[in-house]
Formats: C-alpha cells, sequence, structure tokens
C-alpha cells in the first residue's frame, strides 16, 4: 500500500505578508499587493505593475557571509525553509547523514543576481564579476543553498516547469518520502522583478500592461487583461505519516493525497483538456470522487481564452455541481513556481480554518456564470478537501488533492 505522506510544517514570503499568519489574514481581508513596480524606474516598459516583497526586519538577521553569493530570492527561499523546518520541529542535524532532501521549484534561480553581474561584466570589466556567478544564478540554487545550510544530504531536485512547478516539486518530494526518505523540505520559489525579468515578461502573452492596480489581474472576469507578475513562495516540510506519528510531530497540517502532471500544447483551445486530465487523475491517485471535494484553488491565469479553459474543466469535472472557487493569486500576482506551492499552503490554511478566501470585490455579473468564485467577503465552510490546480507557460498542467489530517 501507499504509504500517507503528511505535511508537518509549512512558511510562506508573500508580497501581502511575510510568516504564515500575516499572510492568511491579509488574504483573508482581501489585502491586494499588486502596484506600481518601486524596485526601479518601470515607466518606459510595457508591464508597470507587481506584487513586490518590501524589505522586512528578519531579512536583517541572514548571515552576512551568505549576502554576497545570493540572490535576494535566495536567501527568502532559505529563511522560509528554516521557518518551515522550525514549524515542523524538525532537526536536520539531528537527523541521520542521509536522511533529509530538498526540492524547491525555480524557473528563474537568483535572476536578479545574475543581472547585476552582468551589469559588471560590461560595464567595469570580467574581473569585477563575482565567483558566485557561477551557481547563484542557476534555477537549481535554491535547493543547493537550503541543502548545505542545513547539511541535508538526502535526495535533491529542482523540477522547472514554471507555475505549475510548486505542486510538481512537492510530488517529487512525496515521491522521495514513499521510497524511504524521511523528512523532505519542497516548495517553490522565483521572482521576475528586476529590470531583466520584467523585459522578459513584458514580451510574454497573457501578461497586463494596465496601469490600474485595481483592474489589472481580474481571474474569470469578462474585462480580463491578464496576469501580473508576482514574487515570492512556500516551503513545507513533507514526511510519511507512520514517520510523524513515531517522532511525535506536533502539528499535521495535511496530506498530499493525490497529484497528476499533464502536457496541453494548447492550454487556450483545448477546453482545458490538461487540467481536466491532470484533475481527474490526481482525483484517482488521492482515492477521492469530485463531489468529495469542497473548494478549488484554480490556477487564475487572468486571460479570457485561458480562464474560459479552465472554467470547462472545471465543469466537466462537476458538472452542475458548483465548488467553491479561489484565486488568492489576484492579491500577489503569479509567481511561477512560488504560485502553486504558495496555493498549497493556502489551501492548508482553509482547511485548518474552514473558510475560503476572496478575490477582491469586483462586479459579479462579468465574472464566468459557470463558476462558483469567491468575491469580496471569504466563506465560512467545512472544507476537508482541496484541488489545486496549476499551469505552467508552454503546455505544463498540474493538480494536486489536499485532505485534512
Amino acid at each position: 500500500m501507499k504509504q500517507d505522506v503528511v505535511v508537518t510544517g509549512v512558511d510562506v514570503v508573500a508580497p501581502n505578508g511575510v510568516g504564515i499568519e500575516t499572510y492568511w489574514a491579509a488574504t483573508l481581508k482581501g489585502v491586494s499587493a499588486i502596484r506600481p513596480i518601486s524596485r526601479f524606474d518601470a515607466a518606459r516598459y510595457p508591464v508597470r505593475l507587481a506584487a513586490e516583497i518590501p524589505q522586512f526586519d528578519a531579512e536583517r538577521t541572514f548571515p552576512k557571509k551568505l549576502v554576497p553569493q545570493t540572490d535576494r530570492l535566495t536567501q527568502l527561499a532559505m529563511m522560509c525553509a528554516d521557518t518551515a523546518l522550525a514549524d515542523a520541529e524538525v532537526d536536520p542535524a539531528a537527523l541521520p547523514e542521509f536522511a533529509a532532501g530538498v526540492a524547491v521549484s525555480s524557473a528563474t534561480g537568483g535572476l536578479e543576481f545574475g543581472q547585476q553581474q552582468l551589469q559588471q561584466l560590461w560595464g567595469t570589466g570580467w574581473e569585477s564579476v563575482s565567483p558566485y556567478m557561477s551557481f547563484a544564478w542557476y534555477y537549481a540554487v535554491n535547493t543547493g543553498q537550503i541543502s548545505i545550510r542545513n547539511g541535508m544530504r538526502g535526495p535533491g531536485g529542482v523540477v522547472v516547469s514554471e507555475q505549475a512547478g510548486g505542486l510538481d516539486s512537492i510530488a517529487f518530494a512525496r515521491r522521495r518520502v514513499r521510497k524511504g526518505t524521511p523528512v523532505m523540505v519542497t516548495g517553490g520559489f522565483d521572482s521576475m522583478l528586476c529590470p531583466y525579468g520584467v523585459s522578459t515578461v513584458s514580451a510574454a502573452t497573457g501578461v497586463s500592461r494596465s496601469d490600474d492596480p485595481e483592474r489589472a489581474y481580474l481571474p474569470f472576469h469578462s474585462s480580463s487583461s491578464g496576469f501580473v507578475p508576482g514574487e515570492g513562495g512556500a516551503v513545507l516540510v513533507l514526511e510519511s505519516r507512520e514517520g510523524a506519528a513515531e517522532r511525535g510531530a506536533r502539528t499535521v497540517h495535511g496530506v498530499v493525497a493525490g497529484h497528476a502532471a499533464t502536457f496541453d500544447p494548447d492550454a487556450a483551445g483545448s477546453s482545458g483538456d490538461g487540467l481536466r486530465r491532470a484533475a481527474r487523475a490526481a482525483l484517482a491517485d488521492s482515492g477521492t470522487a469530485a463531489e468529495d471535494i469542497d473548494v478549488v484553488f484554480a490556477d487564475a491565469a487572468g486571460s479570457v481564452p485561458l480562464d474560459r479553459a479552465e472554467a470547462d474543466a472545471l465543469t466537466t469535472l462537476f458538472g452542475t455541481r458548483r465548488v467553491p472557487v479561489s484565486a488568492p493569486k489576484a492579491l500577489v500576482g503569479r509567481m511561477m513556481s512560488g504560485g502553486a506551492a504558495l496555493d498549497v499552503v493556502t489551501a492548508l490554511l482553509s482547511m485548518r480554518d474552514g473558510v475560503v478566501p476572496p478575490v477582491p470585490e469586483l462586479d459579479r455579473t462579468a465574472v464566468d456564470p459557470r463558476i462558483d468564485l469567491v468575491v469580496g467577503e471569504p466563506r465560512t465552510q467545512e472544507v476537508r478537501s482541496a484541488l489545486v490546480l496549476a499551469r505552467g507557460h508552454g503546455g505544463f498542467a498540474s493538480a494536486m488533492v489536499l485532505t485534512k489530517p
């Protein structure tokens, strides 16, 4: 029989809140972090809005010796992992040498670090380029630095499937736990919010070029103009149910009950076939029926054709049953790998407190009528199981089922 894999530790670093309770309070209140880019002058860029993580006090305690060799995003991922391990009450140093591994997804790595070093190369010459450039830009850097910092020499990996990467990375870690690794640290972190990154995202299809923070990112809305980029993510600690019980884990946040990934090269024109197939396979993997899902955390691309395709998939999956749909990324932007990992933690909090977070207040008559999008105010209800959906640029689709412990 397959082992149950449970979540025993979590933490988030999001644009509208750092730390679980701060983020959760802001999300339930509908606090949006979408505003004009402040980190650099974006006046001449097509994309001028984003959800940035402001500087916060805990960053001052980050080890000074690691600052020259790490991108800020990597520093945030490392701090997030520290807090998630503390939440799980897991001390890697007290474990056998290969008992803990890391798989934190990223599509960008230390993008801002890389840009800064290329500026050094073309500005003052190769002698000015940091030797840490050899790895600080790399998409596997978050996994590597978390592993090194905590002496975690078990299985390591990084899954690159853009917005779907957070789910796929958690699934990777789940497989490693089922194969015998006692503890896996997993999740996703990403940021494109530097001049080079915003240049890249400005050329992407589906990005919003709006200057109105309140209307720039409207999932499932007839006036949707695209998505707004965000940054950050979440880290989770996974263990087998038996292992967590054996060591007397204080908290079990939930069960990673099922997962599936598919590929859909025409995500906008195929009625959400990739998402539908992934969702059905994730439900089968979890042994959960569609009628038992209490809430869906949607991919919510903010693109009319992509949102229509997702609504098609949900309608096919649930029929006439109106399952509540939440899209908290409308508050924090699309974070690529970090976004789906953050949705997983949000789903766990939703199960913990029996409440579904809303998207900001908008014209309900303009929302796709086939879905029950939670708008304006949080909805109180029992949440025993949640379905999290994610699509990555290029055709990646992923689905995960989470259940109460």
